[in-house]
């Protein structure tokens, strides 16, 4: 049945493109004029914004009808040098951020009530394909670019699971710098930034174009001691991108990213240390280290005025290591010389190999349907990632630098995952009338996982993990809309399926306290959005619209007795949830409504939230200190991690070339569980998350093009918060966010 289905949809996706190609090559209608959309990079570059919205089609992928934000970072007045993603996605509404690692290093962004952890319920992409630990089975993103490197950010809401796949959240895709301004056969660029604790941060880059070729490389260090006692750290990434241009309408780019970096990670906090000093740490050997490699062969073939094709071949070559101490009792357990060996305690190791490839296959075309023009846009993907774990607890070494190195030379686990995925997608934008677009989407997915290998000992016997193969296919359906008010509003909305696969951490459970249901399922729903979106002129810009998201076949943990009676951990889909609310925001510019002054500007934006995220039929089987099973259900309890409100407001005034902004951030409180617990535990692993503000300021001045300086006060109030409590690593307990830091930045082009 899988093959045929795959076959039927091959066949009709290929037959749709080769019939909308015919039509538009055979028909004689002069009446019809085409106008193709500039390119989104000369959007972003002539632009003073740092927020628009994505244009109906960019290259070969459809963004008509669906919640899009684009995100241009050169004009972003916030500190990029540090991945400071409150200021850089301000004007982005509803973008919950954990804000645990003062470093950047480690991303985390969630929206509609979705888990923050490191932003794997977003699909995360670089210049357009995956490059997250692996999309089907640990999605999480350890890697992201440094910001001082991303020419633009696109964050795509609700529809986009139709064209990017497993996904509740949406699509966040960074683009880096690539030189595509460059017009002369060399060019040099350097940012140099200095900062609190010891922050240094140096970016630079050389490109160069010819009549057929062009080339752009860059080297980017980050290091500091940190905010926190014992959270030290470096970064460095290098890029290559290198393009050939065979003709005006075919060219083949291949590039190449490297980045490593290393942590210390300092741990949690207790709720009463938070009340105290939040720059001491009680972890001194806990130390983090990612190596990741991402590889792409792109080619992009303009065939006529109307059609064009993107081949995307891709790789990413990851390895994720950690060291540390972790007690079962939390961060009140100290990590203390031990009385009898007069060592510390051995070390908890975990490595994770990621080799992932893929490719993508785009098509886009316009083609003539009743005298109108309407734009199709189909591909294909194949996919297939690996994933060896190792694990090695209390086997590590007693001293207090990064060594991975494992007692007995042995691992206590050492697991193989795999995933296949095979994908067919197709959209059209149907131009009903000069307003109204009608957008339908369709995604067939083919995902197959397994895995197998050693989960521990028993004694000095293995414990073999019983292989786990999960093999399905279905097929997800949306559609869009949009109606244009005028030339420069319109009303949208969409409904789109979504899905989440079951996680490799699903299917390796510890079999002796474990049972796994065969019958797992993936978790599925749906997302919907209706808004009003548009700009008056250049000096308002709005986007409000509501919501509803929901969540099914959600994955739990019940406890069951088997009938000798003992206990047992059962994983199984156990409930769904449900959010709903509202996102807006509005940018407002007095002085180009009101008058004609061009040297002198101030504006101001307010980004809004409200979010009502809640637990449906959700099943909780318990067993109490009588040894007794206790069943409950966490209806309409909170989900966590989801703040219900959620402001950043901001005000900039500029003269000339001159730019003060002031940045304001509020985030509601939010449970760090699902029971709701409101009182914080001893071990600050469970409790309320409470309520916090934030402000910044960022000042900069353009001498011309080629020289500019920016300044800036994160925190300017000090404020004393956290936005995670942790149950492992890298805490365990309250996670402090920074507190007061500046920072000074100098840039120039040669």
């Amino acid at each position: 049945m899988q093959k045929i289905i795959t076959t039927l949809l091959l066949s009709i996706t290929v037959q749709s493109a080769l019939l909308a190609q015919n039509v538009t090559n055979s028909t004689t209608d002069t009446s019809v004029h085409y106008k193709n959309l500039p390119d989104i990079s000369v959007v972003g570059r002539n632009s003073k914004r740092d927020i628009q919205q994505m244009p109906e089609v960019v290259g070969t992928s459809i963004y008509a009808g669906k919640k899009s934000s684009l995100i241009v970072l050169d004009n972003v007045q916030g500190n990029v040098a540090t991945n400071t993603m409150r200021q850089v996605i301000a004007k982005v509404p509803g973008i919950q951020i954990w804000e645990s690692d003062g470093s950047g290093i480690q991303i985390g962004i969630a929206a509609r009530g979705l888990s923050p952890n490191r932003s794997w319920e977003f699909n995360v992409r670089q210049n357009g394909y995956d490059i997250a630990a692996d999309p089907f089975g640990y999605p999480e993103a350890y890697y992201n670019p440094q910001l001082q490197a991303v020419q633009r950010l696109e964050i795509v809401r609700g529809q986009g699971a139709l064209q990017y796949g497993p996904q509740f959240g949406g699509l966040v895709n960074y683009i880096l710098r690539n030189g595509s301004e460059i017009k002369k056969p060399i060019q040099f660029e350097t940012q140099q930034t200095a900062g609190s604790n010891g922050l240094i941060n140096t970016y630079n880059a050389i490109g160069g174009d010819t009549k057929k070729f062009h080339y752009y490389t860059f080297f980017d260090h980050r290091s500091a001691e940190g905010y926190r006692q014992n959270s030290r750290y470096y970064t460095n990434a290098g890029f290559g991108s290198f393009t050939y241009k065979f003709t005006d309408k075919f060219s083949v780019t291949a590039e190449v990213m490297r980045s490593n970096i290393r942590s210390q990670q300092p741990g949690g906090l207790t709720d009463a240390q938070m009340s105290g000093d939040i720059t001491k740490s009680f972890r001194n050997r806990n130390w983090f280290d990612i190596t990741w490699t991402t590889l792409a062969l792109i080619s992009n073939y303009q065939i006529n005025d109307r059609s064009k094709l993107n081949v995307k071949l891709f790789g990413v070559l990851g390895d994720r290591s950690s060291i540390g101490f972790v007690a079962s009792g939390g961060i009140i357990v100290a990590d203390t010389i031990n009385k009898t060996t007069n060592q510390y305690n051995p070390r908890n190791l975990n490595t994770d190999n990621y080799r992932n490839y893929g490719l993508e296959v785009r098509y886009l075309t316009d083609y003539n349907l009743f005298n109108t023009k309407s734009t199709v846009s189909v591909g294909a993907r194949l996919y297939k990632g690996n994933t060896y774990r190792y694990v090695a607890d209390g086997k590590g070494s007693t001293g207090t630098d990064y060594d991975m190195t494992v007692t007995g030379g042995i691992w206590t686990r050492d697991l193989d995952f795999g995933a296949t995925n095979t994908a067919l997608f197709a959209e059209n934008i149907f131009r009903i009338t000069d307003k109204l677009l009608v957008i339908p989407g369709i995604r067939y997915e083919y995902i197959s996982g397994h895995a197998s290998g050693r989960n521990g000992f028993n004694g000095n016997t293995p414990i073999i993990l019983q292989d786990q193969s999960k093999k399905r296919s279905f097929i997800l359906a949306g559609v869009g809309a949009e109606y244009h008010v005028n030339s420069t509003t319109e009303i949208y909305a969409n409904i789109s399926q979504a899905y989440r696969p079951v996680q490799f951490a699903d299917l390796t459970a510890p079999p002796t306290t474990d049972v796994i249901d065969q019958n797992l399922k993936d978790a599925k729903g749906y997302n919907a959005d209706f808004g009003y979106r548009g700009k008056i002129r250049d000096y308002l810009f709005f986007d409000a619209s509501a919501y509803y998201l929901q969540y099914n076949n959600r994955i739990g943990v019940i406890v069951q007795q088997r009938t000798d009676g003992s206990f047992y951990n059962y994983r199984t889909n156990v409930g769904n949830s449900t959010s709903k609310g509202f996102e807006g925001l509005v940018e407002f510019s007095p002085i180009k409504a009101f008058t004609k002054n061009r040297l002198f500007d101030i504006s101001v934006f307010a980004s809004y939230s409200f979010t009502d995220a809640r637990y449906g039929n959700f099943q909780v089987i318990t067993k109490n200190s009588n040894n007794d099973l206790v069943e409950s259900n966490l209806k309409n309890k909170k989900i966590e991690n989801a703040p219900e409100n959620i402001l950043r407001s901001g005000l900039s005034v500029s003269y000339k070339s001159l730019m003060l902004t002031g940045q304001l951030s509020y985030t509601d409180d939010a449970f760090a569980d699902a029971n709701n617990t409101i009182a914080p535990s001893a071990n600050a692993q469970n409790g309320v998350i409470p309520s916090y503000t934030v402000a910044d300021l960022t000042a900069s001045y353009k001498f011309s093009d080629m020289l500019n300086v920016k300044a800036g006060i994160n925190n300017i109030g000090n404020e004393k918060y956290f936005t995670r409590r942790s149950g492992g690593f890298p805490g365990p307990g309250a996670l402090p966010s920074d507190g007061r830091t500046f920072f000074i930045s100098i840039g120039a082009k040669f």
